[in-house]
């Protein structure tokens, strides 16, 4: 039997895990690191903190598992984070993340330098927004000039810990279509953007397949982390794409809605698409030749995780307290609204100004109520994003959703999900893993254990299927139009606040 490992560079923590060639997870370890917000919505970590964190996991996973039985790793994580590196491939200065929102002015000059937003669109089939790497690049120069003047070469965070384990700058197609500067179609550097903006194209990374071998474990690598020196490492892919490998998400048909820190909706396409307006994030998909559409919300999870340390600080089992209360509450969370834009959003509305707003507050609201409120709140903006997918392709049929993350973790939101969309709702075996599981599956093919994608989806498993309530579709569509109506009235005042 051989295996498979796959190490996720998440925002919250780096996971390890080794799985089977039949898909079975043996082992799987999480190891946390910091966050740094130096100004109110920039967010920032150390690349050092995540190979730190990465060697701990993988010593630990090895410890529990026969490594000799491990033929290939893959690699996820965090997208569009800009990992600077100098001559002497040292790290420039902190990571700026993809949740940062001090690119908007930058965004802004992209977008004037391409020509307009339908010019842009037209080089890379998406817009630019404050999380992609090429706004970050531009922030740089403009604001750090002596550190900009220091970059040799940038890649993205799981691509460093890529350079840590085999000593190699290689990103993949997936992860490059995150920056804004990649044309999807030709899954190539967009060249001429490039040079409109100013940029030296020598300080982007090599692209590759997913499934494509990018390097070896160095003798160094192997001392630090235990892993065999020799052992193939793959391209991986960016974790808003691969962990939707990682749940089946691989043919057209089946939405896959991720709840993390961030919240991610997507469908595989198997054939490109124009992206009008670029709304959505149109990507390569981790297949050569196939595409992947989906939106990405910026506090997901993230929302109920802010709630919990807010409100449930003291308590020794906040979840379970959350989840009560919330469940003792109703369809609509007795009128109360949440608006998930904590850190500004992405998608439907790219607007790093977007604020969290509790609406319809009263004398009877209690601590439940705003807790399904938060649940709900984040349910509708996904669905907003699965209804621009469906505009994309009017032959599109969605049947089902695949659901993971760790909002998968509780009953009631299972149910909301369900509700709010009026789908099933599935929960597969391994995509808690997120990943960290799709990149072992996209090992697996570049290694030969799986044909493709599609062969590699055989290892999935049903662990649990949610079927909506009926009525409570009716009801939540109610609400809906309240919860569509309140961004759009509160765009100016959002714009007034942060000026």
């Amino acid at each position: 039997m051989k295996y498979l490992m796959g190490i996720d560079v998440g925002t919250s923590g780096v996971k390890c895990l080794v799985a089977d060639e039949t898909g079975k997870v043996l082992k799987s370890v999480t190891k946390t690191y910091p966050l740094h917000t130096p100004k109110p919505a920039w967010s920032e970590q150390d690349p050092a903190d995540w190979w730190r964190g990465t060697k701990d996991a993988i010593r630990e996973v090895l410890s529990g598992v026969d490594k000799e039985k491990i033929v290939a790793v893959g690699l996820s994580g965090q997208m569009h984070g800009l990992v600077a590196l100098d001559k002497d491939h040292r790290v420039v200065r902190n990571a700026i993340l993809w949740n940062d929102q001090r690119t908007d002015e930058e965004c802004r000059d992209i977008i004037k330098a391409a020509g307009g937003l339908d010019a842009l669109v037209a080089y890379t089939n998406n817009t630019m927004v404050t999380g992609f790497t090429g706004s970050k690049l531009l922030w740089v120069r403009k604001n750090e000039p002596d550190n900009y003047a220091r970059i040799a070469k940038f890649v993205m965070p799981k691509d460093y810990i890529r350079y840590c384990l085999t000593g190699e700058l290689v990103t993949d197609a997936s992860e490059a279509s995150g920056t804004g500067l990649f044309d999807v179609q030709r899954r190539e550097w967009s060249k001429e953007l490039i040079e409109k903006i100013g940029l030296d194209e020598a300080i982007f990374p090599k692209v590759v397949e997913s499934d494509e071998r990018t390097g070896r474990v160095t003798e160094k690598a192997f001392e630090e982390t235990g892993l065999p020196e020799g052992l193939p490492v793959y391209g991986g892919g960016g974790d808003a794409v691969i962990q939707n490998t990682g749940m089946g998400i691989v043919k057209e048909g089946t939405l896959g809605v991720v709840m993390g820190t961030s919240g991610v909706v997507a469908t595989a396409m198997d054939s490109f698409g124009e992206n009008k307006g670029g709304r959505l994030q149109f990507f390569c998909n981790n297949a050569d030749g196939k595409y992947m559409a989906f939106g990405c919300q910026l506090s997901c999870a993230g929302s109920m995780e802010w709630y919990k340390n807010t409100f449930y600080s003291e308590s020794t089992q906040p979840f379970v307290e959350i989840n009560e209360g919330a469940e003792a509450s109703s369809v609509g969370a007795n009128g109360v609204i949440f608006l998930p834009y904590l850190t500004g959003e992405r998608c439907p509305y790219p607007d790093p100004d977007a604020r969290g707003v509790f609406y319809g507050l009263s004398l009877l609201t209690n601590k439940g109520d705003m807790a399904r409120a938060v649940m709900e709140g984040v349910t509708f903006g996904l669905y907003q994003m699965y209804e621009l997918i469906l505009k994309t392709n009017e032959s599109l049929k969605i049947k089902e959703v695949i659901l993971s993350g760790g909002g998968a973790n509780s009953k009631l939101w299972k149910q909301i999900v369900a509700d709010i969309f009026n789908l099933p709702v599935k929960i597969l075996a391994g995509a808690a893993e997120g990943g960290a599981y799709g990149g072992a599956l996209v090992a697996g093919v570049g290694e030969g254990i799986y044909e493709s994608l599609e062969d590699a989806e055989k290892v999935h498993s049903v662990k649990e299927v949610v079927e909506p309530i009926a009525g409570n579709h009716v009801k939540y569509q109610k609400v809906k139009k309240i919860y569509d109506k309140l961004y759009y009235d509160l765009k100016d005042t959002f714009r007034m606040a942060a000026e």
